[in-house]
């Protein structure tokens, strides 16, 4: 019982800190967006998906295949 515990437990501060880096991640890659907001809300959908996010403002989607392969239900790419 104890084990089931420790689990929850690990499970409930691993998506607090999950939830902080993908907010600042986000934050660096949405620095120059014209519609910051909007940019800030589907990184974070993309980052919680995947779990990274690409470096800088701008492409190095090679670096997370799942973020740079997300589509839209327009078949456009979701993640900035």
């Amino acid at each position: 019982m104890k084990l089931v515990g420790v689990l929850l437990l690990i499970s409930y501060v691993c998506v607090y800190v999950c939830i902080g880096i993908c907010d600042a991640k986000c934050e660096i890659r949405c620095g120059k967006a014209g519609r910051k907001d909007r940019c800030l809300k589907y990184c974070g959908i993309c980052c919680k998906a995947c779990k990274c996010v690409p470096s800088g403002t701008y492409g190095n989607k090679s670096e997370c295949p799942c973020y740079r392969d997300k589509l839209s239900s327009k078949g456009t790419p979701k993640c900035p």
